[in-house]
């Protein structure tokens, strides 16, 4: 009663203040002249908004930014550019179609896509199955998914954030383990991602809680009470990685990434959180397992109930959830709290530390745009976040209004001006990641019959391969929950590092890891799937037991080079077509010089088209693996 009683108290205080406003502006509207028609003007969009958040509605007087909402699309370059930062590469069709159209137009599209579904996908590859478990094709499905959805989905941003978010949510099946034997758990995963990307972190937060493949993979799945009399204790794996990595880090920041709190001169930030917290907050994620029991996989590790427990939400068990008060973060759940109620009330509070928004901006700006963000675009990213709206340019606004929205923020993220118009581009930009480069290739030319199970160099690049191929980066196989690379990896030994300049990719950038990738490039670049071992597919066909046709490998990941045949023998043409299309205009002239000498090198044959299409793939080659191309400015 005491807390309503305080509450209506400080409602009438806040009433209060807002009707001295609302007097102050009438005063000022009813003194206004005809000759301050424009000051009057503003006064009244001021009395407007008063009124609206009394009512508690949201008011914007965005009329519109006509420069802004053209600039993204304004040319060839800047919309290759564009393209290649919200979505997984620009195509020809696309450049040529959105030149000189509305950014805005493009975005509300965009969120209005129908969302890929992975699990649909996996059913599609089961189908075709005789065996699920240790069925290598089963074993990879998840993988098969990502290339095609990220290739030829059309929510492409949505799936771009799919990726983002995978790299901060992060699970993984790069072990031999359950993840991987069912794909169930990060199919689920990645339909949950692709549900809530353009929804609210809030939400999304809680449903990825529920996920049997992070239970399984952070090891609070089955996680039981406290025994005081065997001394057992809650895993309190998931409670840190949730403060850690999900939502907070470990020190306190400002709304701009800096630190926030310093001690010691400001050179330090207070620490958020200490063991005795994540000691309380562990007692939260009690109680979840999945709807079966471990009798009932080992009996039947394929019967419907077990696949589909994978694929769902993880129970409550009752009587394994703590009834201790759970105290955390300033908060105490009072004893007797459901684990349902236990782990609303702990997401809202973990939510409502400040910190959330500069700590996820930062890193969702450095998956889109550029990894070395200033204060201020992370400033203005992270009140897009924490007020859940922004305006596009053309005046419409989107978000839902609350904290953690994700269409929002990727909107703030993708036409901030930090990025449209860099100011230090010395500074501005980000070294593409390996995934990129290879999505980037198969959609710029049109790469056919996206059939990764026909393609065993796809199979994993988390290493280097037999061949010497790799990309040091495979989608949703992480080395750990710490993902490919560190947010804030500062490289050593480089002018970058020497500047203080975070650039997280150049963690998995090494002597092994530079060759393999240009291997792996020149080897679809050269068209190569063509020439596949058929021997292996059969062995392959053996193994997993489906009606498998060789002869497909050696039509998967081809590229269609049919328009970059016809500049063969124009070689600055070719050259600029393919700055244009990957490099979004940024290659310098001496690298298309020095280019253009190695492939002339190839010599024109007459009524022969292999020396065309051996020009093109070599030429392809050289732009990939170059250091105009490889940093995206």
């Amino acid at each position: 009663m005491a807390r309503r009683e305080q509450r209506c108290i400080v409602m009438q205080g806040a009433t209060a203040v807002t009707a001295v406003q609302i007097i102050g502006l009438l005063l000022a509207l009813s003194f206004s002249s005809i000759s301050s028609a424009q000051g009057a003007g503003n006064t009244f969009m001021d009395l407007v908004r008063v009124v609206k958040e009394v009512r508690g509605e949201f008011f914007d007087d965005n009329t519109g930014d006509p420069e802004t909402d053209a600039l993204p699309f304004a040319s060839e370059a800047s919309t290759s550019r564009f393209l290649s930062q919200a979505t997984f590469g620009a195509t020809r069709s696309d450049v040529s179609a959105l030149v000189g159209t509305s950014v805005s137009d493009w975005l509300l599209q965009q969120f209005s896509e129908d969302p890929s579904d992975y699990l649909a996908t996996l059913d599609s590859y089961q189908a075709e199955l005789p065996f699920l478990i240790l069925n290598p094709w089963n074993r990879s499905a998840t993988t098969f998914a990502f290339w095609q959805h990220s290739i030829t989905g059309d929510d492409q941003l949505r799936q771009r954030m799919v990726y983002a978010l995978s790299q901060i949510l992060v699970i993984s099946n790069a072990e031999d383990d359950a993840l991987i034997d069912y794909p169930e758990a990060v199919a689920y995963h990645q339909s949950l991602l692709t549900e809530f990307g353009f929804g609210n972190y809030r939400g999304l937060l809680e449903a990825i809680t529920y996920s049997p493949g992070m239970g399984y993979f952070l090891t609070y799945m089955g996680n039981q009470k406290e025994d005081p009399e065997t001394g057992r204790q809650p895993d309190e794996n998931y409670a840190r990685e949730i403060l850690q990595l999900f939502t907070m880090g470990l020190v306190a920041l400002n709304d701009d990434g800096t630190l926030a709190g310093g001690v010691n001169g400001g050179d330090s930030s207070a620490e958020l959180y200490d063991n005795d917290d994540i000691t309380g907050l562990a007692k939260v994620f009690t109680g979840l397992n999945r709807s079966v029991t471990r009798a009932q996989q080992k009996n039947d590790p394929e019967a419907p109930e077990v696949l589909r427990s994978w694929r769902e939400p993880m129970a409550v068990y009752p009587a394994r959830h703590s009834t201790s008060a759970k105290t955390f973060l300033g908060l105490t759940i009072p004893e007797n709290t459901s684990a349902e109620d236990s782990i609303t009330l702990a997401l809202d509070r973990l939510m409502s530390v400040e910190s959330v928004g500069p700590f996820l901006s930062r890193q969702l700006i450095q998956r889109f745009t550029t990894s070395n963000p200033s204060a201020g675009y992370i400033s203005r990213v992270t009140q897009v976040f924490n007020n859940g709206r922004y305006s596009l340019p053309n005046g419409t606004v989107v978000g839902g209004g609350l904290r953690g929205d994700l269409k929002a923020t990727i909107a703030a993220i993708l036409l901030d001006r930090e990025n449209l118009q860099p100011e230090a581009p010395n500074t501005f930009g980000k070294l593409r990641e390996p995934v990129l480069r290879f999505t980037q290739w198969a959609r710029a030319f049109n790469a056919g019959a996206i059939t990764p199970e026909y393609t065993v160099e796809l199979y994993d690049l988390s290493s280097v391969s037999i061949y010497g191929q790799g990309l040091a980066q495979h989608p949703f196989r992480a080395p750990s929950v710490f993902n490919f690379y560190r947010p804030g990896y500062v490289p050593p030994g480089t002018d970058s590092g020497a500047a203080g300049m975070t650039v997280p990719e150049l963690q998995i950038l090494t002597t092994e890891t530079i060759p393999a990738y240009m291997n792996f490039i020149t080897f679809f670049a050269m068209a190569n799937t063509q020439y596949a071992d058929l021997s292996t597919y059969r062995e392959i066909g053996g193994l997993t037991g489906v009606n498998f046709d060789p002869e497909l490998a050696r039509t998967s990941f081809l590229p269609d080079y049919s328009y970059e045949k016809t500049l063969a023998d124009d070689l600055p043409e070719l050259f600029a077509h393919l700055n244009l299309l990957l490099a979004g205009g940024a290659m310098s002239q001496a690298a298309v010089d020095s280019f253009s000498d190695v492939v002339a090198g190839v010599p024109a044959e007459a009524g022969e088209d292999d020396w065309r299409a051996t020009r093109v793939g070599l030429a392809v080659a050289l732009v990939m693996t170059s250091a105009d191309y490889l940093v995206a400015y």
